[in-house]
């Protein structure tokens, strides 16, 4: 069975969705019927073999003449719940880019707007398609590292100034009085945060107790671009991440789970694990990985288990609230943050080993003497602020 696609959004994030369909199409499991865009694509956007889909900027009329049974929305983080919703009122179903939406409430509407109309969600947290994430779960569970005490995350990624150029709502928190939420911790380093969480065995709404957030900037922005966050969950464990767009010497982000005998590490990017445990050498593993797309066909076709339904990203969405209703990202002093003109970036001496000291510690920026991180500091807000 060939299932027909639009996809919503193919220009920045959305040309690595056109590759990804290319590459389902080959294999004669999709064909992408339309395009939905502003402004259509030329011929030279669309990836040879995708042949000429039909292109509107019309979604839900895109959708009716297309006949689409699935579409893949990649576009500004704000439109995100009402473009799910009119797929789901035709009975489309969905993979829908992370973050899901830029505030708690507007999740709530997506997610219970798709249950009732009865469609399908998937949320394009890719590592969560990693078969790292099983592995490592039957590793806890067999208790190979002990009893888990808590999970890091650390994200030290560059970004040119012209990132916060790329669009309006770059490095916004919100655009003409709606919320966008373009932080660190919540879009371009989500993964580390849902990763951890998924790792923690805390993926629901339900599963965190308690949120403390430090959020700042060195770049001219609204949002964060240096930034960390220490979850408490439901049963009483700690998941600190710390992200910045801003490192000296940028590397593959990762998350650490910390266990009484032992840690295990997976760059999850990569899908790459290192264990680690007493009385025992170093031992690594690189893993496959399931696409979310492929894994949302095989769902309706042959009834394959969805990888990551809107309610497995409910906790990511507290975090996401939480970050909302921060105050708003103080900025560094002058001092904290270099320019390096040759590479048009600000970089912020010394938060390299912050972010790694952050997981795998457990601590804040505040806590591990940054000076200028104090001033972001916010206490652990209890469950019921989120909502």
């Amino acid at each position: 069975m060939t299932v027909p696609i639009v996809l919503a959004g193919a220009r920045g994030h959305g040309r690595w969705h056109l590759d990804n369909i290319r590459r389902l199409q080959d294999k004669g499991i999709v064909r992408l019927a339309g395009i939905c865009e502003l402004t259509p694509l030329t011929s030279d956007e669309i990836p040879e073999g995708l042949g000429t889909p039909e292109q509107a900027s019309d979604f839900g009329a895109l959708l009716d003449s297309t006949g689409a049974q699935v579409a893949v929305i990649c576009t500004p983080i704000p439109t995100h719940t009402d473009l799910a919703l009119t797929a789901a009122d035709r009975g489309v179903h969905l993979l829908l880019e992370k973050p899901p939406a830029p505030s708690y409430a507007e999740f709530r509407r997506m997610a219970d707007g798709i249950a009732e109309a009865g469609v399908v969600c998937q949320i394009g947290f890719q590592s969560l398609g990693s078969h790292a994430v099983p592995a490592i779960r039957e590793l806890i569970a067999d208790g190979t590292i002990g009893e888990v005490t808590g999970v890091g995350g650390a994200g030290a990624w560059a970004r040119a100034q012209a990132y916060y150029r790329r669009a309006p709502w770059a490095g916004k928190r919100r655009m003409n009085g709606v919320d966008v939420i373009d932080g660190a911790l919540t879009n371009p380093l989500a993964h580390a945060v849902a990763t951890a969480l998924a790792l923690a065995g805390a993926t629901r709404a339900e599963d965190v107790t308690g949120i403390e957030t430090e959020l700042l900037r060195a770049n001219d922005i609204e949002s964060d671009d240096t930034s960390c966050v220490r979850v408490t969950t439901a049963d009483d464990r700690q998941v600190t991440v710390a992200a910045t767009l801003c490192a000296e010497h940028p590397d593959e982000p990762y998350v650490l789970v910390h266990g009484s005998r032992g840690r295990i590490t997976l760059w999850y990017k990569q899908d790459r694990v290192l264990l680690q445990r007493a009385a025992h050498g170093p031992e690594e593993y690189e893993y496959g990985r399931t696409d979310l797309l492929e894994n949302l066909v095989d769902h309706l076709t042959d009834g394959a288990e969805l990888l990551v339904t809107p309610d497995a990203t409910g906790a990511f969405m507290k975090v996401v609230e939480a970050i909302r209703t921060a105050p708003d990202p103080a900025p560094l002093p002058d001092a904290a943050w270099e320019l390096l003109p040759d590479e048009d970036r600000r970089v912020v001496p010394g938060i390299d080993g912050l972010v790694a000291a952050a997981a795998d510690t457990l601590s804040l920026y505040s806590e591990l003497g940054a000076s200028w991180a104090l001033s972001a500091k916010v206490p652990k807000a209890p469950k019921e602020v989120s909502t």
